[in-house]
């Protein structure tokens, strides 16, 4: 499977469970892309999962990969 194939397969397949890991696998597909007219072909799809994760309430993982840093209240300790 060619990398505007799987970028349309992540995009069709995702879940609200999956949907980090995807985006994640499609950006890095996209960066392989070599051409202006392949990269404007999945820029539907990019835009697609970016918003599923969105509409989810899905947030990226901090970097590190401990997830993301929970903020405490103001003025508590």
């Amino acid at each position: 499977m060619n990398a505007v194939d799987e970028i349309r397969h992540l995009y069709n397949n995702t879940t609200k469970t999956t949907i980090q890991r995807d985006l994640t696998r499609a950006v890095a597909l996209l960066k392989t892309l070599e051409t202006e007219e392949e990269r404007e072909r999945v820029a539907v799809y990019m835009d697609g999962l970016s918003q599923m994760r969105s509409e989810w309430g899905v947030r990226p993982a901090a970097e590190g990969g401990k997830g993301p840093a929970k903020a405490g209240k103001p003025g508590k300790k």
